[in-house]
């Protein structure tokens, strides 16, 4: 019991000492760290087109991987069922990249109100 009282009475002194020291953390200028100045709604953006940048190649990637199972099943039937489901999940996914990339570019459009490029 004393233990557990000395461990609780620990933490909240290291709370209470290190809090001032955080709390004046949002003051100081920062300067040289190189950061870039992008707004939210480009960082979110840029998060997005990566995100479904790697959707499309992951895509074309498991469709070619479907392919080399269609060419290596030999007439087995459930390899070849497998082999084009994975097919028809890689072009799903292919689709679904160039459909969020299509939306997200009109997304911006209508909001920024340019039809600039990415």
């Amino acid at each position: 019991m004393k233990n557990k009282i000395k461990s609780i009475i620990s933490v909240v002194s290291v709370a209470v000492l290190t809090a001032p020291g955080l709390a004046l953390a949002q003051f100081a200028a920062p300067s040289g760290t190189g950061l870039g100045e992008g707004s939210v709604s480009g960082i979110v953006k840029n998060i997005m087109n990566w995100i479904l940048m790697m959707v499309g190649i992951l895509g074309v990637i498991g469709f070619a991987i479907a392919g080399v199972l269609y060419l290596t099943a030999a007439g087995d039937e459930d390899r070849i069922k497998t082999a084009k489901s994975a097919m028809i999940y890689s072009i799903v996914g292919v689709v679904v990249a160039l459909l969020g990339m299509v939306i997200l570019r009109a997304v911006s459009t209508m909001l920024t109100g340019s039809s600039t490029t990415f």
